[in-house]
């Protein structure tokens, strides 16, 4: 009890500013309210609180697309508190305190306070605790260790909201046992620096940084790409490209991200567009090379069936040295109707992205293929069977491959005269 008191003295700042405004808002217009009911009301001593990004982004005046929260209950409460109060949720990492609670098909992390007991660099051994000071300052840094109550009053012992609107990305106490614990906060200290520095890096973070690059080999490749995809989702991804230091890091990194470089230099059209692509096609203009640099990204790092091959296609199709004259309707009929839509538009864009200048044609054929349809053959084996009497087997299947390779090659056409002759051969 004395501790709660001397929070609530020290700690928590009951100004009635936007931001407490703004979280107070959260909490009244969204399903939130239902999470801190059913934890407030466990018990006489249990509380939730925002904490992370939601309350960053509330100071910063930034779109909120996620809110987390934080709890002195334990996991087993938290799940007992929902269950009583008719809220769905699944355990996500039970053994890391984080219960999902899903509310309306909106997902909300609830996370138990924490210490750690022992870290590895990428796991860490938790105990759950009570203590919110605590579990803040086991967090990475200053900024993410913002906690707000429903009513929109801070606690905040790391001084974060301080720190963000002055433009400082303070790890919270030492700063290589943070980056020893999980060698994750490298690459997330490049992501809150490219988001919310106002300043130059620190000479002395920088070379703690570089002292401790290779625990990044640690970390399993979904966690790294994971966090990367963070960096290209933000509105200020192409700051990172006019930081020098922060470049270095990232090629420390990922050695397979050969093409950085390149988007110092983007012409005007993928500026303006480098937010409407995915982030496989971006991963797509930093490994294709020429090389086998791109099979060697996918060696590396796991990404689905599906994503290896459309980055395979891409790099097939661009170590042929295509040139723009090759980019004729004829060639991406072709393409289209054996390789779909997804294909035909990521070999236009690469071409674009990559290109020094704009070429209007280009972007006239992205357009024309965005909702193009796919040809259907009028002639199909069991035209050739019944209507020719050609038997099931291997001449079938050569007649109908003949039969159709000519019909894409004349634009999706075919005459009796052609049809007879491939019959008859």
């Amino acid at each position: 009890y004395m501790n709660n008191f001397l929070d609530k003295i020290f700690f928590r700042s009951q100004n009635l500013d936007y931001v407490s405004k703004n979280l107070k808002d959260i909490t009244i217009n969204t399903p939130a309210n239902k999470i801190f009911d059913a934890i407030n009301s466990y018990s006489e001593n249990s509380e939730a609180r925002y904490v992370g990004g939601c309350v960053r982004k509330v100071i910063k005046k930034e779109a909120i697309d996620d809110i987390d929260l934080a709890t002195n209950l334990k996991p087993n409460e938290v799940c007992e508190a929902l269950k009583k109060n008719k809220i769905d949720y699944y355990e996500t990492g039970i053994e890391h305190g984080t219960i999902t609670a899903l509310i309306d098909k909106q997902k909300y992390e609830i996370t138990s306070l924490r210490k750690d007991v022992v870290t590895d660099g990428r796991h860490a051994k938790i105990e759950f605790s009570s203590d919110w000071k605590e579990d803040a300052e086991r967090r990475d840094f200053s900024i993410n260790s913002i906690y707000s109550d429903k009513n929109g009053n801070l606690f905040d012992p790391n001084n974060g909201k301080k720190d963000l609107e002055e433009g400082l990305i303070n790890f919270i106490g030492d700063t290589e046992n943070r980056i020893k614990e999980d060698y994750l906060r490298i690459l997330r200290y490049v992501r809150f620096f490219t988001n919310y520095s106002n300043h130059q890096h620190r000479p002395e973070i920088i070379k703690i940084i570089k002292r401790n690059i290779d625990g990044i080999s640690k970390l399993s490749s979904e966690r790294l790409l994971d966090e990367f995809k963070k960096i290209t989702n933000s509105k200020k991804f192409l700051k990172l490209f006019e930081d020098d230091l922060s470049l270095e890091l990232l090629h420390l990194i990922f050695p397979q991200f050969k093409n950085l470089e390149n988007f110092k230099k983007l012409n005007s059209y993928a500026k303006n567009n480098i937010f409407s692509i995915d982030f496989i096609f971006l991963l797509s203009l930093m490994v294709i090379d020429g090389t086998d640099n791109t099979e060697y990204f996918l060696y590396k790092f796991n990404v689905s069936k599906k994503d290896q091959k459309r980055l395979k296609m891409i790099n097939s199709f661009y170590n042929e040295g295509i040139d723009i004259k090759k980019f004729t309707e004829k060639n991406l009929n072709k393409y289209l109707y054996y390789n779909g839509n997804e294909a035909v538009i990521d070999i236009i864009n690469f071409k674009i992205f990559t290109s020094k200048k704009v070429e209007k044609k280009l972007i006239n054929l992205l357009e024309n293929y965005k909702d193009k349809v796919i040809p259907v053959i009028p002639i199909t084996a069991k035209t050739l069977m019944n209507d020719f009497n050609i038997p099931e087997g291997k001449t079938l299947g050569n007649k109908f491959k003949s039969i159709e390779e000519i019909w894409v090659n004349n634009g999706f056409k075919i005459s009796d005269k052609q049809l007879q002759k491939v019959i008859k051969s």
